[in-house]
């Protein structure tokens, strides 16, 4: 694992390699990410849809609508799908429920999820993206110290 600054301007924003190979991973860590979320994770995409998964809490608390216009300032059209806060949401009726809307909404192979919030939701964004498609690309936003933790 290796670390350097995103850029000079950037110093308070430290991004780790997670080398897995083909496998190998970002983590970036810092201040006011979530406002320019979309130029980080841009580069990632294949293509230049995402899907954010979230919970009422994080929305109402202005998160979603900081990433949205991030994302839209990169050119990245998103939608999302808010959910009930809590550990009663990670279970098979809410999975269901996500994996039949992103099909609904007609997301390709090419579309990536991002999870936007803490263990709940990181956990059944995971398991969505793995099931769905055959699997598609997958983006944690942690908003909790956990989430961070976990999400690494």
């Amino acid at each position: 694992m290796s670390t350097a600054p995103t850029s000079p301007a950037e110093t308070a924003i430290e991004r780790l390699t997670v080398d897995l190979d083909a496998r190998s991973y970002d983590i970036l860590i810092g201040g006011g990410l979530l406002a320019d979320a979309g130029q980080h994770i841009k580069p990632a995409l294949r293509s230049d849809r995402v899907v954010v998964i979230t919970d009422e809490n994080v929305a109402q608390a202005g998160h979603l609508a900081t990433l949205t216009q991030s994302l839209a300032a990169a050119g990245i059209t998103s939608q999302a799908i808010v959910l009930e806060p809590g550990e009663q949401t990670k279970d098979f009726a809410h999975l269901e429920r996500v994996c039949g809307e992103l099909l609904e909404m007609g997301i390709d192979r090419k579309t990536a999820l991002i999870a936007l919030g803490g263990g709940v939701i990181g956990d059944l964004t995971g398991v969505c993206a793995a099931l769905t498609l055959r699997g598609i690309d997958f983006i944690q936003v942690p908003t909790t110290l956990l989430a961070q933790v976990d999400s690494s």
